[in-house]
C-alpha cells in the first residue's frame, strides 16, 4: 500500500491564518475533484473560519467523557472506515483528555494511504520546545517529533509580521474579547512574536538546506550555489591560524545560519610543515565557534582548497596573505594569488596578520632538491662560465694559474649550493676545459705541459664534486627530515582528534580515510586465527568486519588496493586509489593504533559486561536483606493461623475458624506473590524469561486480575470500551503487570476516590491506564520507583519488598511494551502499559 503525503501548514503563533489556508487549499483541491473530507477542525469560534467550512464533507466527531465531562475528539476508525484520498486534521500536537497523541493518529491515516493536511505552530516542535519556552515564559507540553514533521512531503510556511498579529488579536480575530489583554501583554508581545517567527524561518531553511543538498546529489551538480552562506578558513598550521578563524568567525556571523569549515591541506608529499601544537589549538577554536575542522590532501594546496569548498558548496574563502618575501614572490605565485585567481563565484578574502613576509612555512616537495633549484644551478653554470672566463682573460697578467683554478672552484661550488650535484658537475667539468684550453700552458691547446698542472686540474674536478656530492647529501637529508616531521605532526593531530571523539577506532579510521584522500577504511579481524580457508567462499567468512568508515566496508583484505597486516588475526585495508610506498609506514602506525583503541573497546565492553554482573550480585544481595522479612511475616502468620486450628486447648468457634483460614489464606496468597515476583525478576535478570504470545483480550486480563486481588478491588471504576482490539502478549505475564500496577495504586488511592482503569488503541498500539488520586510521585523519582527494592520512602518493609513496578515493567519490555508513569490531574499518578494491537 502506497503511503500517504502529509502537508504541514506551519506557523509562529496562533492567530496567523494556518487553518484558514489548510481550509482554502481543501475548497481548491474539492474544486478538481479530490474525495476529501474534514476529519478535525477547530474552528475556535472564528466566523471567517467556520465558513469555509461550508461545502465539504465533515466527519462526525467521537465523544469522550472525562472526569464528568464529555468532549469530542478525532475519530481515526470513522476516518479509516470513510477512507477518503484526503482528509483535514487540524492542530497535529493537540493531546486528548486519554491522553492519545494527534500526530499518532495522522500516522496511522498515512500508513493507510490517506493523504493528510494539518497544521502546527513552531512552539510545539520538541527540538524547539526547550527554547521556545526560555522566550515566552510558557511551558508547551504537547509537542510532535521532529522527525515526524520533517517527512512531510511539503510545508508550507504561513507567516505574519508580528505588528499585523496583534492587530488581527486586538480586533479579536484570534481569542474572545476577555483574553485579549492579558495575551497582548504576555505571549503575544512584539520580541516573542519576532523570536518565534526567527526560529520558524530558521526551521523551514533546514529542511528546505536538506532538500537541496538531495538534489544536488541526485543529480550530480558541483558548481557553488550561493542559497546559503558557508565560510571556509584555510589554515596552514602557522601562529597565524587564530586569526583567520576568528576572521572567517565573523564573516559568518553576519549572515545568519551560516556554516564555519576549516580545513588544513597536507601535500601528498608528507611535508606540510604545519605545527601540530597550532593545529591542535585551532581545531578547538574552530569547534568552539560553533564550525567543523577537516583535513585534505594535495600536492596543489590552492586546488586542493578550490576543490574542498566547492564540494561543500561554499561562498567564501578565507586565506592568510603571503608569508614569500619579495625576492621568493618574483620566482612564484603565493596560494592566495593563485586561489584567487582561479576562485570563480567563490569571493576569496586575503587577511593580514603579523607573520606576513617572514618566510615561508613549508618545504617545498619531498625530493632532494627542487626542479626550480636544478634549472637556477644549470643556469648560474651557463652564465658563469663565460663570464668569469671574461673576467680572468683580461686579468691574465695579474693572475697566475691557482688564482684561475680557486675562481671556478668558487664558481662550481656556488653552483653546487644553488642546484645540487648534477648542474655542479657539469660546471665542474666546463671549467676544467676552460682552464684546460685557455690558462693552462700551452694555451689554446686542449694539453697540459706541466704535471703541477695536471695535479691542480684533477683536484679541482675532485674537490668540485665532492662539495656538490654533500650539498646533494645534504638536501636528501633535509627531505627526510622533514617528512619525518610531516608525519609526527600529522599522527599527532590525528592523535588528538581522536582523543576529542566518543568513538576512538571509527575517529581514527575516519581521520585515515580523511588524511589519505581514501574511499573507505575497514579494519577486519579473522573469526579463527588458527584457520587458514583455501577457497573464495571461506575467505570471505573467515574476517569480520571490526570498524569502518567511508563507504562499503571491505569484506576480505581483497577487497581493497592496500592490505596493512597488524598481527595474525587483524587486517587494515584501504580502498580508493593506491597507496604510495612511502606513505606505508605511516599506515602501519594508523593500523598499530587500531588495534590498540580496538583492545580498548573490547576491554570497554568486557568492563560494561562486568559492570552488569556486579548489578546484578548487588540485586541478589538486596534481595537476600530485603525478603527476609517479607518471607517471614507471611510464613508466621500463616503458621500461626493453622497452629491454632489444630491446637486442641482453645475451642474457637465458627466464626473464628473461618477468620483464622482467611488469615492462613490472605498470607498463604502474599507469600505465592512474592515468590512469584522473586523468580520472574531473576528470570529477567539472567534473560531466561519465556513468553507464550498470543492475542489477548484487555478486558478479560483486567477481570482476571481483579479477581487475584479480591475484595480490595471492588471499588475500582473501568472506563474500557467495548470493541477494544485484543493485544499480542503473553496472557500470564499481562495478569501479572496489571496486578501489580492496580495494587500499587489500590496502596496509595484514598477510600473516598478509588482507581481506575480506562482504555483506548491509538496508532496500532493499545493503552490501559491505571489512575489513581494518591500523593503522586515526584518528577525527579518516577525512574527510580522502577528499580528493583525501592519502596516510596524506602522505610516501610510491610508493604513488600519493592519489586512491582520494576517486575512489571521488565515484563511488559519484555513483550514489546512499554509502562511509564504521568501526572494525574488534580494529584496522583496515572501508569500507561502500552502494547501492540493483535490486528
Amino acid at each position: 500500500m502506497t503511503r500517504g503525503e502529509l502537508r504541514v501548514y506551519l506557523g509562529a503563533a496562533p492567530g496567523v491564518g494556518k487553518t484558514f489556508k489548510m481550509l482554502e487549499e481543501a475548497h481548491r483541491r474539492t474544486a478538481r475533484g479530490t474525495d476529501l473530507v474534514v476529519a478535525y477542525v477547530e474552528t475556535h469560534g472564528r466566523a471567517a473560519t467556520a465558513a469555509l467550512l461550508a461545502g465539504l464533507e465533515v466527519l462526525p466527531r467521537r465523544e469522550v467523557a472525562h472526569r464528568g465531562t464529555r468532549f469530542t475528539e478525532l475519530d481515526l476508525a470513522a476516518v479509516l472506515a470513510r477512507r477518503p484520498e484526503v482528509a483535514l486534521v487540524d492542530e497535529l500536537a493537540h493531546t486528548d483528555v486519554t491522553g492519545g497523541k494527534r500526530w499518532q493518529d495522522v500516522e496511522a491515516l498515512l500508513d493507510a494511504g490517506i493523504s493528510v493536511l494539518t497544521t502546527l505552530n513552531v512552539q510545539h516542535l520538541e527540538s524547539l520546545n526547550d527554547v521556545v519556552q526560555q522566550i515566552t515564559g510558557v511551558p508547551q507540553r504537547e509537542t510532535v517529533p521532529d522527525a515526524v514533521v520533517r517527512r512531510a512531503e511539503q510545508i508550507e510556511l504561513v507567516d505574519m509580521t508580528p505588528e499585523a498579529l496583534r492587530r488581527r488579536l486586538a480586533h479579536g480575530n484570534v481569542y474572545r474579547p476577555e483574553r485579549i489583554d492579558a495575551a497582548l501583554t504576555n505571549y503575544f508581545r512584539v520580541g516573542n512574536l519576532t523570536a518565534l517567527r526567527e526560529l520558524a524561518l530558521l526551521w523551514l531553511a533546514d529542511k528546505v538546506d536538506d532538500q537541496l543538498d538531495r538534489y544536488r546529489a541526485e543529480h550530480g551538480i558541483d558548481d557553488t550555489w550561493e542559497t546559503r552562506e558557508r565560510v571556509v578558513v584555510a589554515l596552514t598550521g602557522g601562529p597565524e591560524g587564530d586569526t583567520l578563524v576568528r576572521r572567517a568567525a565573523r564573516i559568518a556571523a553576519r549572515a545568519k545560519a551560516a556554516d564555519l569549515l576549516a580545513v588544513h591541506v597536507v601535500r601528498d608529499d608528507g611535508l606540510t610543515g604545519a605545527d601540530p601544537a597550532h593545529l591542535a589549538r585551532q581545531q578547538v577554536l574552530v569547534e568552539r565557534l560553533g564550525g567543523t575542522y577537516h583535513q585534505v590532501v594535495g600536492n596543489d594546496v590552492a586546488e586542493a582548497l578550490l576543490d574542498f569548498a566547492r564540494g561543500a558548496n561554499a561562498t567564501q574563502l578565507v586565506l592568510g596573505a603571503s608569508r614569500r618575501g619579495r625576492v621568493a614572490r618574483l620566482f612564484a605565485q603565493g596560494v592566495g594569488t593563485t586561489t584567487a585567481a582561479r576562485s570563480g563565484s567563490i569571493d576569496v578574502h586575503l587577511v593580514t596578520h603579523e607573520e606576513v613576509h617572514r618566510g615561508r612555512l613549508r618545504t617545498r616537495r619531498a625530493g632532494g632538491l627542487t626542479a626550480r633549484r636544478r634549472i637556477a644551478g644549470f643556469a648560474l653554470a651557463a652564465l658563469g662560465l663565460p663570464l668569469l672566463t671574461w673576467g680572468l682573460s683580461a686579468a691574465r697578467a695579474d693572475l697566475s694559474l691557482p688564482s684561475d683554478i680557486l675562481a671556478f672552484l668558487m664558481l662550481t661550488v656556488a653552483v653546487a649550493l644553488a642546484g645540487g650535484l648534477l648542474p655542479a658537475l657539469c660546471a665542474a667539468v666546463g671549467s676544467f676545459a676552460v682552464l684546460n684550453y685557455y690558462f693552462t700552458p700551452p694555451l689554446h691547446h686542449f694539453t697540459v705541459a706541466e704535471r703541477e698542472n695536471l695535479f691542480a686540474l684533477t683536484a679541482f674536478v675532485l674537490v668540485g664534486v665532492a662539495v656538490s656530492t654533500v650539498v646533494d647529501l645534504a638536501a636528501r637529508r633535509t627531505r627526510q627530515a622533514a617528512r619525518a616531521g610531516a608525519e609526527a605532526q600529522l599522527l599527532a593531530t590525528l592523535a588528538g582528534a581522536v582523543l576529542h571523539g566518543d568513538r576512538p577506532l571509527t575517529a581514527l579510521l575516519e581521520r585515515v580515510r580523511e588524511a589519505f584522500d581514501l574511499e573507505a577504511v575497514t579494519l577486519l579481524q579473522r573469526r579463527d586465527p588458527e584457520r587458514h580457508p583455501t577457497d573464495a567462499r571461506q575467505r570471505e567468512e573467515a574476517w569480520q568486519v571490526s570498524a569502518a568508515s567511508g563507504g562499503r566496508p571491505s569484506l576480505t583484505p581483497s577487497d581493497g588496493q592496500t592490505e596493512v597486516p597488524v598481527d595474525d588475526g587483524l587486517s587494515l585495508v584501504l580502498r580508493g586509489r593506491p597507496l604510495a610506498a612511502a606513505d606505508r609506514r605511516l599506515v602501519e602506525a594508523f593500523a598499530t593504533h587500531a588495534a590498540i583503541a580496538l583492545r580498548q573497546q573490547r576491554l570497554g565492553e568486557q568492563a560494561a559486561a562486568a559492570h552488569d554482573l556486579a548489578e546484578i550480585d548487588r540485586l541478589r544481595t538486596a534481595l537476600l536483606s530485603a525478603v527476609s522479612h517479607d518471607l517471614r511475616s507471611p510464613l508466621a502468620s500463616a503458621k500461626a493461623s493453622v497452629g491454632s486450628l489444630r491446637s486442641t486447648d482453645v475451642a474457637f468457634s465458627e466464626e473464628d475458624r473461618r477468620e483464622l483460614l482467611a488469615t492462613a489464606e490472605e498470607s498463604l496468597d502474599r507469600l505465592d506473590r512474592l515468590v512469584d515476583n522473586l523468580l520472574d525478576m531473576s528470570r529477567l535478570q539472567a534473560g531466561a524469561l519465556a513468553l507464550d504470545m498470543q492475542e489477548v483480550g484487555l478486558p478479560d486480563a483486567v477481570a482476571r486480575a481483579m479477581d487475584d486481588l479480591g475484595d480490595d478491588s471492588r471499588a475500582v471504576r473501568l472506563a474500557i470500551p467495548a470493541d477494544l482490539p485484543d493485544v499480542a502478549a503473553d496472557p500470564a505475564l499481562l495478569e501479572r503487570i496489571v496486578v501489580n500496577v492496580l495494587a500499587n495504586a489500590l496502596r496509595f488511592s484514598p477510600p473516598q476516590r478509588p482507581p481506575l482503569i480506562a482504555a483506548g488503541c491509538h496508532a496500532g498500539r493499545v493503552e490501559l491506564r491505571v489512575v489513581d488520586h494518591g500523593p503522586g510521585i515526584p518528577e525527579e523519582a518516577r525512574d527510580r520507583v522502577f528499580r528493583p527494592f525501592q519502596r516510596m520512602g524506602d522505610r516501610d518493609n510491610s508493604t513488600g519488598v519493592g519489586l512491582g513496578l520494576a517486575l512489571s515493567r521488565g515484563l511488559a519490555e519484555a513483550m514489546g511494551g512499554t509502562l511509564e508513569p504521568d501526572e494525574t490531574p488534580g494529584g496522583g499518578v496515572t501508569m500507561i502499559l502500552s502494547l501492540r494491537a493483535a490486528r
